[in-house]
């Protein structure tokens, strides 16, 4: 597989190789090993979740509290996504900023996304499917969420804003900036020293 790290820090674009023949197809979607040596640490894998979504449905922006947080493995078994990872780390150079991978059953992409790093997601198909390996269990008292229409933001929706599903949790949560000035936001000094510490273990 081929590994690359996205504009946001931290967040990696992982390509799969493909081997096909006549009975079909086999790859490698998971590989602790090649992620340890792109990340600096494995990966303490302790939950999966899937999610299937309409055409336009939106999930995110979502985040959870550093330390522990939860970093996430995340794929398209079926249909297509855009993912989106948005870095919300307050002192981050890239704060604010955002970068998209195409997720779907044809490149079979997948998109590990850091602790303190914001996660969304719209289904480009109906059945959308996508499956997400994750460091922690669902924690809803440490989970927070982030509007993901907020204009500081900004992220590229590639359907018309009509064509746009979103729960009221998600529209109702507050813009960036409001987060921030709430001290809802994780650091980016707390984030790397949490890195640090996973890979000093």
């Amino acid at each position: 597989m081929q590994i690359r790290e996205l504009s946001i820090p931290d967040a990696y674009e992982i390509t799969p190789v493909q081997h096909a023949d006549d009975r079909g197809l086999f790859f490698e979607f998971y590989r602790f090993d090649r992620l340890e040596e792109a990340v600096g640490h494995s990966l303490d894998l302790k939950q999966g979740n899937t999610s299937v979504s309409r055409r336009g449905s939106v999930r995110g922006i979502h985040f959870a509290d550093i330390p522990p947080s939860q970093a996430k493995y995340v794929m398209a078994p079926r249909g297509a996504v855009l993912d989106f990872v948005i870095d919300i780390r307050v002192g981050s150079p890239t704060f604010g900023q955002w970068d998209s991978v195409l997720l779907d059953d044809t490149d079979r992409r997948a998109i590990y996304v850091a602790e303190g790093l914001g996660h969304c997601f719209v289904a480009l198909t109906d059945d959308a499917t996508v499956s997400y390996l994750v460091t922690d269990v669902y924690n809803p008292g440490r989970e927070h969420g982030i509007n993901p229409l907020d204009g500081d933001i900004a992220l590229g929706f590639p359907l018309p804003a009509d064509d746009l599903l979103l729960s009221a949790k998600d529209t109702d949560a507050p813009g960036l900036l409001q987060a921030k000035d709430s001290g809802l936001l994780p650091t980016w000094d707390a984030a790397r020293a949490f890195y640090a510490s996973l890979n000093d273990k």
